[in-house]
């Protein structure tokens, strides 16, 4: 079974830091594509930044330059540093993957951890 858990997230000021962290079983990290997305207040699910298997990153517009995905395979855990944070990052902040079967391809989502920024 897959399980990914996401913690680290808290009230924090703006200009202020956080690190997601979101720890997977049954998968391993390092042969997978992780995500994070976030859900804003009455907004829908988007995504915020992806770590490929072979590494590469990418990022929304919003968060470039302050937000940095990471993985460490030994923990097969998957972070987000977010920096310099900003009242609209104000979210529910979840990890996700793809899960291959036979049966076809699985959406997998952690349970979300909230991120509140004042101003």
């Amino acid at each position: 079974q897959v399980q990914l858990v996401e913690s680290g997230g808290g009230l924090v000021q703006a200009g202020g830091s956080l690190r997601l962290s979101c720890a997977a079983s049954g998968i391993t990290v390092r042969l997978n594509k992780m995500d994070w997305y976030h859900q804003p207040p009455g907004k829908q699910r988007e995504l915020v930044a992806a770590i490929s298997s072979g590494g590469s990153t990418n990022y929304a517009d919003s968060v470039q330059g302050r937000f940095t995905i990471s993985r460490d395979n030994p923990k097969n855990t998957v972070y987000l540093q977010m920096n310099n944070l900003k009242p609209e990052d104000t979210a529910v902040y979840y990890c996700h993957t793809k899960r291959y079967t036979t049966g076809g391809i699985e959406d997998v989502w952690g349970q979300g951890t909230q991120v509140t920024v004042s101003s």
